[in-house]
């Protein structure tokens, strides 16, 4: 099912920073050049100091333009994010019908009402789950002759659970291939608002916020609301709230009575706020955070800030526990060295894109790490249990993992070592850290962080000093 096999149960896998200040690659290319070829060798980092301006945060963005097309009226969306999850859910929009205008600055939505314009298109939304959840939701509520697919790796990614919850809403749609997974077929049905929906919420956050963002245009969603109910405990709440955040602003209110429901009343629909601020993306935060901390810093990160809507800025609070010096203004995050690093275990179930992070972190602390209720990490652009495992042991660390856990004992050496990342630019970009273990890795594939931020490496290597 993925590049790695899952873990069966308890697995011990026995012992086996930032990129450089001008990362180069094989071929002796520099900074966005090195992204683009085979593999990218990182020296050893003595040290890391400086401010990054973070890309706007994918969640938001894809969900922003979505909403917009969906809203009456024009949006002007500031600070989004141009990389390749958002090039999907922009090439999706247009394909169907919708207008949108980019400059330097912003990008102007015109909005359609609530119906796309092109009722038959074909859909390719590469790895992109933030663009193929919620246009299955809202195209299936809408109806029509649509066909949704991805990348290899994206069928593999389970989308049953929402399905599930839009058939019985009365939408059409098929699996063409395997049942659970796109590739989708959607009909000309169309869903109805009103009732109770019951939906999981322990596989992926994103079934029920691509849920909440379509039911506002289904039919009869303005006389009847409806009610939707967690059967099962929710991961990842944090980016649900973001959800709701958002559909505020385009005036729909989502009401929750209780942590398990979620109400989305009688609406006429989403309506344009006019201009919307894309946040940086708190994310990608992290891997700069982590090195100022590890690296002594102080590296301040900007877009994004105590006032912050997204849930990973409590990676800054997880790092403050360990030990870290950290710091916060209304749109920045500081970090730096504070006291050592303690391990313990770790809660992960509300930043599981951050934690991530946390795993590299591990390896410089003075105790044992355990990040727990990571499960998700199974389902995600690769099965990141199981490619994390095999990557620190390239290392030299001592680890184990579970089903929906890892632990990561603290590493004195640090092996060279060529990393696989899998298709998955969370693997190239919390991997790069691990220069700052005292000897230079290689990362494979690093053009993958196209995916999120495409000038990672660059904004990395501005911020890190030689020896």
């Amino acid at each position: 099912m993925s590049d790695a096999e899952p873990s069966r149960g308890e697995d011990s896998v026995p012992t086996g920073g930032s990129a450089a200040a001008k990362p180069h690659s094989r071929g002796d290319h520099t900074g966005a050049a090195a992204a683009d070829s085979a593999a990218l060798d990182l020296a050893p980092i003595a040290g890391v100091e400086g401010v990054v301006v973070l890309p706007g945060s994918k969640s938001i963005s894809n969900r922003t333009l979505l909403l917009a097309a969906l809203a009456s009226g024009s949006t002007r969306l500031f600070g989004l994010l141009d990389a390749d999850d958002t090039a999907h859910m922009l090439n999706a929009l247009r394909t169907l019908g919708v207008l949108v205008e980019r400059t330097p600055d912003a990008a102007t939505v015109l909005g359609t009402g609530a119906q796309f314009p092109v009722r038959a298109a074909s859909l390719f939304l590469g790895n992109a789950g933030t663009a193929v959840r919620p246009l299955t939701a809202a195209l299936a509520v809408q109806g029509g002759d649509y066909a949704l697919a991805g990348v290899p790796r994206m069928h593999e990614r389970p989308i049953g659970d929402l399905v599930d919850a839009l058939r019985l809403l009365g939408c059409d749609i098929r699996y063409t291939r395997n049942d659970g997974y796109p590739p989708l077929a959607i009909g000309s049905t169309g869903g109805r608002a009103g009732g109770r929906i019951p939906i999981r919420g322990d596989v992926s956050s994103q079934f029920l916020s691509a849920l909440l963002m379509a039911l506002p245009i289904a039919q009869g969603a303005r006389d009847a609301a409806t009610t939707v109910t967690l059967t099962t405990p929710l991961i990842s709440r944090p980016y649900v709230e973001i959800t709701t955040r958002l559909m505020r602003r385009f005036g729909v209110a989502v009401q929750t009575p209780d942590p398990v429901r979620f109400v989305v009343p009688a609406t006429s629909g989403y309506r344009s706020p006019g201009d919307l601020h894309v946040e940086g993306d708190a994310s990608a935060a992290s891997y700069f955070l982590a090195a100022g901390v590890i690296g002594g810093g102080p590296v301040r990160v900007t877009g994004v800030g105590r006032d912050s809507i997204q849930g990973d800025v409590a990676f800054a609070e997880v790092l403050a526990r360990q030990g870290a010096d950290i710091r916060y203004g209304p749109d920045w995050i500081e970090a730096r060295r504070g006291r050592p690093l303690a391990g313990g275990t770790i809660d992960c179930i509300e930043i599981p894109d951050a934690a991530m992070t946390l795993a590299i972190v591990a390896l410089f602390a003075t105790a044992p790490t355990r990040l727990a209720n990571i499960g998700s990490w199974r389902v995600k652009e690769t099965d990141r249990i199981a490619a994390m495992a095999t990557e620190l042991g390239k290392l030299g660390a001592t680890l184990k993992a579970g089903n929906d856990w890892l632990e990561v004992a603290p590493l004195a050496t640090f092996r060279n070592a060529a990393i696989d990342t899998y298709d998955d630019h969370r693997m190239a970009m919390c991997f790069a850290l691990a220069a700052l273990g005292g000897t230079g890795i290689t990362i494979n594939d690093p053009g993958c962080v196209r995916k999120t931020f495409p000038g990672y490496f660059d904004a990395l290597a501005a911020v890190v000093r030689h020896g």
